[in-house]
């Protein structure tokens, strides 16, 4: 299927040809018909794209301290290298999407094949929206008026917060598509309207739609035009739907207002607000979120939980219905405020319309008919074969987040392994991935890569409650795995790979536990190899906080940051001390710590021959402080570790320094396994200590929360 990327970097527009996506769960997939290219933010994006790197530096102030502390804490290099990948990374368009459906996923309600329906989707042939982001399209409303459907909706909510009563009087500034949209809708709630620009055509259509207009410029004055408008008693309030930096507009619409007035924004300006405007009227000042309530809230969007009608009467999806039903009754009259309408193919003309022509309002794009493109499969390139690589690694990968793209494909093209196959369930991702670093396909479907004959190594990279399953089923279809952290999140699903390693006992099953193969933990190994007593180990991480409804929080997708990320660093100690762990206690914050606790935690092992060690995970503390610090107390001597870029020894001889660029010991391990893969041997970390660590990271939880020390069985041999 064709879709519409943006390159960050250059800010060139790109139809590409990528996978289509499957019906996930609580999603369905729709055949698109029309789009609608939203003028504002998506000139935004473009114009942000084709940017110098300094002009878009200075855009985004916030995100310059962040790199600034990134590189005091990671070093130049590595900086750089993550900023370069971040602009690489293409971004699909658009969210105004009206098309069939032509798959529905499991728990989906309300929706079947052959509805007609609008949704967030992406400019792209076929698109895969959460369930409660779509909406069916009431008969008598066509493709191209439905596209309008989301746009309707961003001035709907904006005019929700501004509780209008019939009668009253407002003022909308900038009158854009969203707000020649925003004007017909108080215009059908009995309100009396004055839309202000400095586009003499669009006011125009404004007055065309019923309201009064004024025209910004040549010294015009819209706070005179708003109190003539309200005859001298002031506006009962004003939607802000302009974009601009001034904070002119804001002081503009507080002087338009009677007493007690309400301003709404939807659009974007400068909000360095003074304190008499507002005070002087009590006047109130609310930002409105996009299309409405569930907009950014993931237990709404992306796991189907609506809200009960009766406590939230206006959803984002009851939003697109509203505005839908508008549309059909002739309350809301969309023909006219479309200005072209263009092929999909010929999507970069359209953008370029849109950068070019300031008259320009709705542009739409006009979809192939005929049998959806539902091809889960692209070619990409063919393979280079030679003898010299023909007895390496032939690889398949399941997932292309963020670490895939910026840590482990990287390591993997320094190996000579073919990389066959990249699949993501989105399919742009896995696009982009495999593009770049030479993969002969990319696919939606990672059940291909299964199923290959002509891979044999699968590594999985997929969100954390995945793993065990697909771990399982790459065994059984005879293939070596590496696992990213964690291997399981639960007993149950540990249970299921330790049945799955005890059935297919033959291929190699590696987790992601590289810091074990970083530069410095490999030396402080060999530098301990020769003590006489247990040692103690102090592991500190600053880990970052990640928000309270993020995925990595679920238990059941994502396990929680200890089980999720904390085993990487109880990984580490067992294999510093080489010996299994026997015990485990650990303890988390207290009530007032916040929705999370288990991102702040304290972790103590203890280890078969005596050493001790603890782990402390925590994630309030600053981006400017290192991310990971390793002490280690042996026979009065103490090596540390410093974030990977540096090692010092206390009282040891013969301790290198060891300052380098940050290695965490990715591109070591990677490469130890495609090595392993090709010619065989026994596992690089036997199952029976990934057992274990699993076995700790869930102890870790259940003794914090429950106030006990757990002490672990010890796996049986049989199982490494």
């Amino acid at each position: 299927m064709k879709q519409v990327l943006q390159h960050l970097r250059t800010g060139r527009i790109e139809l590409a040809d990528v996978p289509c996506p499957r019906a996930s769960a609580g999603h369905v997939l729709i055949q698109t018909r029309r789009s609608l290219i939203s003028p504002g933010t998506e000139r935004m994006l473009v114009e942000f794209g084709q940017a110098g790197l300094i002009a878009k530096a200075r855009s985004q102030p916030d995100k310059v301290r962040q790199v600034l502390d990134k590189i005091r804490t990671d070093g130049l290099l590595p900086t750089v290298e993550a900023v370069f990948n971040r602009l690489d990374e293409p971004m699909p368009m658009g969210y105004c999407n009206a098309g069939v459906v032509v798959e529905v996923g499991s728990g989906v309600k309300g929706f079947t094949i052959g509805d007609r329906v609008v949704s967030n989707g992406p400019h792209a042939e076929m698109v895969h929206v959460p369930m409660n982001l779509v909406a069916k399209i009431p008969e008598g409303v066509s493709d191209d008026a439905a596209a309008f459907t989301v746009m309707g909706a961003i001035g709907l909510q904006g005019i929700r917060l501004l509780a209008p009563t019939f009668g009253e009087c407002f003022v909308v500034v900038g009158l854009g598509l969203v707000g020649l949209l925003t004007v017909q809708l108080l215009r059908a709630n009995g309100c009396q309207v004055l839309g202000v620009d400095v586009n003499k055509a669009r006011c125009d259509l404004a007055r065309d739609f019923g309201c009064q207009v004024h025209v910004v410029g040549n010294g015009s004055d819209p706070v005179r035009a708003a109190d003539a408008f309200s005859g001298a008693n002031g506006v009962d309030g004003v939607l802000i739907t302009a974009s601009s930096k001034s904070d002119e507009i804001m002081h503009q619409a507080a002087e338009m207002c009677r007493k007690r007035g309400r301003i709404v924004l939807v659009g974007t300006v400068g909000l360095n607000l003074r304190r008499a405007d507002f005070y002087n009227k009590e006047l109130t000042f609310q930002v409105s979120c996009s299309y409405g309530p569930g907009r950014y809230d993931p237990n709404y969007e992306d796991r189907g939980q609506d809200y009960p009608l009766p406590f939230v009467r206006w959803t984002e999806a009851r939003n697109f219905d509203a505005v839908l039903a508008a549309i059909a009754a002739g309350r809301l009259d969309v023909g006219p405020l479309i200005s072209r309408s263009l092929p999909h193919s010929n999507a970069a003309t359209a953008y370029q319309a849109v950068l070019e022509d300031s008259s320009v309002l709705g542009v739409t794009m006009i979809y192939p008919e005929g049998p959806a493109p539902t091809g889960r499969v692209k070619t990409l390139s063919a393979l280079k074969e030679n003898a010299s690589v023909a007895a390496a690694a032939a690889v398949g990968i399941i997932g292309a987040g963020n670490f895939t793209k910026l840590t482990l494909l990287p390591a993997l093209s320094a190996t000579p392994a073919l990389l066959k196959s990249v699949a993501s369930a989105g399919g742009v991702s896995g696009f982009h991935a495999g593009r770049k670093f030479g993969s002969a396909q990319t696919t939606s479907d990672y059940n291909t890569l299964l199923q290959s004959e002509e891979i044999n190594t699968i590594f999985i990279t997929t969100r954390h409650g995945s793993h065990p399953a697909m771990v399982a089923e790459a065994l059984k279809a005879g293939k070596h795995v590496f696992v990213e952290k964690p291997l399981a999140v639960d007993e149950a699903g540990l249970e299921a790979v330790r049945a799955a390693r005890a059935a297919f006992p033959n291929q190699q099953l590696m987790v992601g536990f590289n810091r074990r193969f970083a530069p410095h933990s490999v030396k402080a190994k060999q530098l301990l190899s020769g003590r006489g007593q247990p040692i103690a180990i102090n592991i500190l991480v600053n880990g970052g906080d990640i928000p309270g409804d993020a995925w990595f929080h679920d238990p059941g997708i994502g396990g929680g940051r200890i089980i999720g990320e904390g085993c990487h660093f109880i990984d580490l100690a067992m294999f510093l001390v080489g010996s299994p762990i026997t015990s485990v206690q650990a303890v988390m914050f207290g009530p007032n710590s916040g929705t999370v606790a288990d991102d702040k935690t304290t972790i103590s092992l203890t280890f078969a021959d005596g050493s001790i060690g603890s782990v402390m995970y925590w994630c309030n503390g600053p981006k400017s402080y290192p991310k990971e610090q390793v002490t280690i107390f042996s026979e009065g001597r103490v090596l540390e570790i410093n974030n990977w870029r540096g090692m010092k020894g206390h009282n040891w001889s013969a301790v290198p320094r060891m300052r380098i660029n940050m290695d965490k010991g990715h591109r070591a391990e990677v490469a130890a396994f495609i090595e392993r893969v090709g010619q065989g041997g026994e596992a690089l970390i036997p199952f029976a200590e990934l057992d274990l660590v699993t076995q700790a990271s869930f102890a870790a939880v259940r003794s914090a929360r429950e106030g006990i020390t757990i002490h672990l069985e010890q796996p049986e041999s049989s199982h490494s």
